[in-house]
């Protein structure tokens, strides 16, 4: 007779090199990166860069706990970001006055407030996600884009608790100081921001491995086969928003002592479509496209709009761009380029991945051309495209000419390559 015995089954566990690579691995390079960047020297205008980018890394990576785990599109992220960072904001001036009139928060850190701009952002979850997620799919966007106004109207109403327009100032420099850090330079708030963006990344992806995590995978994907073994699929939404909302109270805690001000801007649908741009660009489906997404949107908005008039409509493209042809942004794109290079391409794929590349940036100059010269034409100025010293005059035909032809090639090419992709598969 056969033997079934389980001692012969397989064992289809992962090894622990797998998960040392994959689990352990990303965070040291993380870390690494995190403490080698002050190495190299960077000025102030480069430290002010990373700053910014570690706050959107973490507002990104919880956004991501709603859209790419729990499949939750939301039109509203921010009003946790900005709730969470008006309670830190408040925090800090507790703190400022406790360090003269004496008190409990005399004895609060300035540099722990991100946590109590976790615990307004988990609160406010928990009260305005009790009523939103009782509703999944386009219900649930809609209710998330309402109350995202309701909020943002709110922060102009009532100027005791949101400051009106001017926001709310505060002083980061109070309280004691914790690992001999008085967050007054812009080097000490570095270690600040480094600290609680690699504490809040390890911690979301620490998330994603719990029951929990696992439970809003699969309500993600097959809500009723949850319920059919027993759960309950809106209250497994629910605990992901609260989870989503401290996380981004604690992104908003980090930026209210990176700035020292809030104001009800940041609790309007722009930041929420902003981050809704860095989790799709980046990849919603992949854990570290978030990160990546923050780091490319938060380059453009701080050096490209330097650059450029019109980097919101390149960052359109790009998101246009990238919904069409890759749907798994650029992780998906890194991940898929790193395992044709492990299954060896030949010459035919090398051949085919280079006619991409100069399709797409035939297309690209093209497009810049265009854009350029309109935005110029547009102001009247008179003022010319130069780039790499070309003279490119927008009251001329040739520029616009050329600007055509290269849109025109490179998408042409593109269709045409998809075509016999398409063809040959």
């Amino acid at each position: 007779m056969t033997d079934y015995s389980l001692d012969r089954l397989p064992d289809l566990a992962p090894s622990a090199r797998y998960k040392f690579a994959t689990r352990v691995l990303p965070l040291l390079l993380l870390a690494l990166i995190l403490l080698s960047i002050p190495l190299f020297e960077p000025s102030r205008t480069w430290l002010s860069l990373f700053n910014a980018i570690g706050i959107n890394m973490v507002f990104a990576l919880s956004y991501n706990m709603l859209l790419g785990q729990a499949g939750m599109l939301s039109f509203g992220h921010a009003v946790y970001f900005g709730l969470g960072g008006y309670a830190a904001m408040h925090g800090m001036n507790a703190i400022e006055n406790a360090s003269y009139d004496g008190g409990v928060w005399a004895a609060f850190p300035m540099f722990a407030l991100p946590l109590v701009g976790f615990a307004g952002g988990a609160l406010a979850g928990a009260v305005i996600g009790w009523p939103s997620c009782r509703r999944a799919g386009v219900p649930f966007a809609m209710i998330s884009l309402g109350i995202a106004e309701l909020v943002a109207a709110a922060g102009f109403m009532f100027i005791s608790v949101f400051g009106g327009e001017e926001g709310i100032t505060g002083d980061r420099m109070n309280g004691i100081e914790l690992f001999g850090l008085s967050l007054g330079p812009l080097g000490e708030v570095y270690w600040f921001i480094a600290f609680w963006t690699f504490l809040g990344t390890a911690l979301m992806y620490a998330f994603t491995r719990t029951p929990l995590g696992k439970l809003a995978q699969a309500v993600r994907d097959n809500p009723e086969r949850v319920q059919f073994v027993g759960y309950n699929p809106n209250r497994v939404r629910y605990l992901v928003f609260i989870a989503a909302g401290g996380f981004a109270g604690l992104a908003g805690g980090m930026s209210a002592v990176n700035y020292e001000i809030f104001t009800p801007e940041s609790l309007s649908v722009v930041p929420s479509g902003l981050v809704l741009l860095m989790a799709y660009i980046g990849g919603a489906r992949y854990f570290a496209g978030p990160i990546l997404g923050a780091v490319v949107l938060t380059f453009m908005q701080s050096n490209l709009s330097d650059y450029s008039e019109a980097w919101l409509l390149y960052l359109g493209l790009l998101f246009i761009g990238m919904i069409l042809f890759a749907p798994g942004g650029l992780a998906g794109l890194l991940l898929s380029g790193a395992n044709a290079f492990k299954g060896a391409f030949g010459v035919k794929e090398f051949l085919r991945l280079g006619a991409y590349l100069v399709s797409a940036l035939l297309a690209s100059a093209g497009v810049v051309v265009l854009v350029e010269l309109a935005v110029r034409h547009s102001n009247g100025f008179g003022e010319a495209f130069e780039p790499f010293g070309w003279h490119l005059a927008p009251d001329q035909v040739m520029p616009w000419g050329i600007g055509l032809v290269l849109a025109c090639v490179g998408m042409g090419l593109l269709r045409v390559l998809s075509r016999q992709e398409g063809a040959g598969s």
